[in-house]
């Protein structure tokens, strides 16, 4: 795809009501609500994802973060949450995109890929055609406890452009963007949209004074 002058800005590990609204009122075109996770920062529960949810306005992404690798634990966890979006952050079969198009018509499917060597290219552009996006990020799946986000780590964003140029859907940029570097992945990456946790954050907490620096980056 053609890289993205502006990008959308999805804020993720979102904690609270006042919280979403805070990343709306700077400008964010989704919020990010992490389930159960192996490791990593921002976990609540369902029912606090499905209030969140709840009272997030038209037009903005409501995207469940789930480690579930089952199509069946997936669909019920979207129906209980009753996010717009569902993005995996673990591998999936094949299978499994078929199963949630067929059983949640309407939802956005974005798959997270971990760009650790250049042999995510590859699984990126094989993913592609069955997803609505692409979140590419810093974990590593392999570690024994997997880290699946948040690590606040950068990855080698030449790999993340050369997915973005080859791949048919839509390239979400995540891992260690800040206030500082957002403004040279925008120009190194070009992506349509960036995720971003603990760059605009404080002692855990979503930090206005952060998160205003990071959206006013993204649109120099």
């Amino acid at each position: 795809m053609e890289a993205t002058v502006v990008p959308r800005v999805k804020v993720c590990c979102i904690s609270s009501v006042e919280e979403g609204w805070m990343a709306i009122r700077h400008g964010a075109a989704a919020l990010g609500l992490v389930s159960a996770m192996p490791s990593g920062p921002g976990v609540i529960e369902d029912a606090l994802i499905t209030r969140i949810a709840g009272v997030i306005p038209p037009g903005v992404g409501s995207f469940l973060l789930s480690s579930s690798q089952h199509a069946e634990a997936l669909i019920a966890q979207q129906r209980r949450c009753r996010t717009n979006t569902l993005q995996l952050v673990d591998a999936v079969d094949i299978g499994v995109y078929s199963a949630l198009r067929e059983a949640l018509p309407g939802i956005g499917l974005v798959q997270v890929i971990h760009v650790v060597g250049e042999e995510s290219v590859e699984e990126a552009l094989e993913v592609a055609p069955h997803v609505d996006a692409l979140l590419l990020d810093s974990g590593n799946p392999n570690l024994v406890v997997k880290e699946l986000g948040g690590t606040g780590r950068r990855h080698d964003w030449g790999l993340s452009r050369l997915i973005r140029e080859q791949s048919d859907v839509p390239i979400y940029l995540a891992g260690g963007l800040t206030p500082d570097n957002v403004r040279e992945a925008i120009e190194t990456v070009g992506p349509f949209g960036l995720d971003v946790c603990s760059g605009v954050r404080t002692n855990g907490a979503l930090d206005e004074g952060k998160l205003d620096l990071f959206t006013g980056a993204c649109r120099v």
